[in-house]
């Protein structure tokens, strides 16, 4: 079975660079009204937080548009352990 992640996003804590929606456009865009990343598809949680699932094929490039993040507000989590990869 294929692993599965959450890809998170701690949205109050960004700043809007762009680099997540340049690296990995297929899951982050920009929005217009505030200037800070939103996961495409994502799920809004409270705290202006948003979570998409995603599995195995997607992580790398989540991974890279996480490590590119200059305020570390992407992370993924490994949904069978809890463990936070990033």
């Amino acid at each position: 079975m294929a692993e599965e992640y959450t890809l998170q996003h701690d949205r109050p804590v960004c700043i809007g660079c762009g680099a997540c929606a340049s690296i990995a456009p297929d899951f982050w865009e920009m929005n217009d009204a505030d200037n800070k990343s939103d996961i495409k598809g994502g799920v809004s949680k409270p705290g202006d937080q948003q979570e998409l699932k995603i599995s195995q094929p997607d992580f790398d490039i989540n991974m890279e548009a996480a490590e590119a993040c200059p305020v570390n507000c992407i992370h993924l989590i490994k949904n069978e352990s809890g463990e936070k990869l990033i």
